[in-house]
């Protein structure tokens, strides 16, 4: 897969259209969290010293398809103009004579594009509205590029397109992680349910060399192997089809790996009575809440024998000690191989994010996506509509 980045351009003097994310958090109004933010101004600085107009593109919450006072973007300005280090003008509806009667080097943030029905239905006529404002597109939004709405896949194939910096680097290290990969290949999928992954975990059988299943999905696993889970979070329902994505994953040559060990406690609960057993002496009243320490010491085993790994959900129910100690002991190992050159590390998802951030190792992978929606369907081998639409086709 190829693409155009901002390298590819020539800029000067043209209006360049910049899908981005900022849907950030707020708390009393404000951003809380600029993360977002801070991580598009490398795109919008390049685009500038290039001789570029960004116009910035962008949704804010759900507004479903019209004006919702409390959903303007313009509560983003204070916190976008800090990161950037210059003004921004604000613009609620955009004309191409206006924009070109702005200074050369302005940048701009236009409203809501989801303030209108026609944003989220791709409608070819919104599209064609959002061309006739620029020369170029640029799209650093890898977070929305599995919508095909007409800011992120409807005007990118109007105008000359190209990945942004944020973009181009997620693109770069996905293709790294699944593309073409340096192997042994490594993943861990975790979480709540194998009922939100199942093309997750059927694709990853097919592309990885170990398939590690930690969190709640765990369960069901084990219990569709035969051990008891007490009170457990398992889909029991569910049981034939984790069988189904085992001998899917053994024709594969796929080795899943599940917890020898686990911590069980009888509640959910911060600092609940707990213990270390072996996985086929859960009591009845037991609830498993974490990976034991074998386990822990089998997954760090896999990882210091792996080139890649690819990481989304966690090894058990982070948010409450001690039942955080298997996902932070697994993400330090991984974060120490990955800084000492032997591991290319890629994680992503908001549970996955906020684990790393726990560990104190966010920073010290390969690479972590925000992208939520978008990383999980990369990862099942789904086809994005905004990346389709910046691919070089001949």
């Amino acid at each position: 897969m190829r693409w155009k980045t901002l390298d590819d351009m020539e800029m000067g003097g043209k209006t360049v259209l910049v899908r981005v994310d900022i849907n950030v958090p707020l708390q009393d109004g404000q951003v809380s969290d600029d993360t977002r933010i801070r991580r598009i101004a490398p795109t919008i600085h390049d685009i500038l010293a290039k001789g570029g107009k960004p116009v910035l593109l962008a949704h804010f919450g759900r507004p479903k398809g019209k004006p919702v006072a409390e959903m303007s973007l313009r509560v983003t300005l204070p916190a976008l103009e800090a990161a950037l280090g210059r003004p921004v003008t604000f613009v609620e509806t955009p004309s191409r004579a206006g924009l070109d009667a702005l200074p050369a080097d302005a940048v701009v943030l236009v409203e809501n594009t989801r303030f209108t029905p026609m944003e989220e239905a791709n409608d070819p006529q919104m599209a064609q509205f959002l061309a006739s404002l620029g020369d170029i597109y640029c799209n650093d939004a890898f977070s929305a590029a599995h919508r095909a709405h007409a800011s992120t896949e409807g005007v990118a194939r109007l105008l000359p397109a190209c990945a942004g910096r944020l973009m181009a680097a997620e693109l770069a290290a996905l293709e790294a992680a699944l593309g073409r990969p340096a192997r042994p290949v490594v993943a861990v999928v975790g979480g709540a349910k194998i009922s939100t992954k199942l093309d997750l975990l059927a694709n990853l059988t097919r592309k990885v060399d170990q398939l590690i299943i930690g969190g709640g999905m765990a369960n069901t696993f084990l219990a569709a192997q035969g051990h008891g889970v007490g009170k457990s979070l398992c889909e029991h329902d569910l049981a034939d089809t984790a069988r189904a994505i085992m001998a899917g994953a053994a024709a594969a040559g796929c080795e899943i790996i599940l917890p020898s060990d686990v911590v069980v406690a009888e509640a959910f609960a911060a600092h609940a009575p707990h213990q270390v057993m072996a996985i086929d002496a859960v009591p009845e009243g037991g609830m498993i809440l974490d990976a034991g320490p074998e386990t822990v010491a089998r997954i760090t085993a896999a990882f210091a024998q792996a080139k890649t790994l690819i990481w989304n959900g966690p090894l058990g129910a982070f948010e409450i000690a001690p039942f955080d100690a298997a996902t932070v002991a697994a993400a330090r190992a991984a974060a120490k191989l990955t800084q000492s050159g032997n591991l290319i590390s890629v994680a992503g998802g908001g549970d996955t994010v906020a684990a790393l951030n726990q560990a104190g190792v966010a920073d010290d992978f390969s690479y972590v996506s925000t992208a939520g929606g978008a990383f999980l369907e990369w990862m099942e081998g789904k086809t994005l509509p905004g990346v389709a639409a910046l691919e070089i086709t001949d």
